[in-house]
């Protein structure tokens, strides 16, 4: 198991980076709520890892902390959430934000997150509310910083929206929504997001 990495920030391709450990370089899935966090192009950057083994993959999904982390580990093991779903629900909500929602049964706030029904909703406040009880709710320490702006980068957000599950029309008319608010596709992400989910 691959538990954590840490190395040089060579790419930014929402929602994977590119980080060079050693000279060679590992392709790593984040949150977008992790994303925010990292560092400018080129500079160190530490992400707590999961790694996921399949018959036609190996991927590896990063995270700013140890609770995002092990919050991802929770939400797929839970029926009919797997990894790319658990790092969609990371995108749309931090830890804090979903366990507001587990405590407080609110369904409504979940189904708002791309490939999540009213039962997977319902699943999750079930489940999770018993494994999520002694958790304690945390102010995240990670700021949003400047990372080196793209050419495309309203469609490098379209993009990113699509691979969160989001529909090419409902990317398209997140991100135009917001076009006028931001120059990077960090920033146009986000916006869209809280627009999306309600935030």
């Amino acid at each position: 198991m691959i538990g954590r990495i840490q190395g040089r920030l060579l790419e930014l391709h929402p929602p994977e980076c590119l980080i060079d450990v050693g000279g060679i370089a590992y392709e790593v899935a984040v949150p977008m709520t992790t994303l925010y966090t990292l560092p400018p192009i080129g500079e160190s950057v530490t992400l707590y890892t999961h790694f996921v083994v399949r018959e036609d993959a190996q991927q590896l999904y990063g995270f700013a902390d140890r609770q995002a982390r092990q919050l991802f580990r929770e939400l797929i093991r839970v029926n009919g959430v797997g990894p790319r779903l658990g790092i969609g629900i990371l995108s749309g909500m931090d830890c804090n934000e979903f366990l507001r929602c587990v405590a407080g049964a609110d369904v409504s706030g979940l189904v708002k997150i791309p490939g999540i029904g009213k039962k997977t909703a319902e699943r999750l406040v079930v489940e999770m509310s018993d494994r999520l009880k002694d958790w304690q709710s945390t102010t995240p320490a990670g700021e949003s910083v400047v990372v080196e702006p793209k050419t495309d980068y309203k469609a490098e957000a379209e993009a990113a929206l699509l691979a969160l599950g989001y529909k090419p029309t409902e990317a398209s008319k997140a991100i135009a929504a917001v076009a006028d608010q931001a120059e990077r596709s960090e920033d146009l992400i986000r916006l869209a997001l809280r627009n999306m989910v309600g935030r």
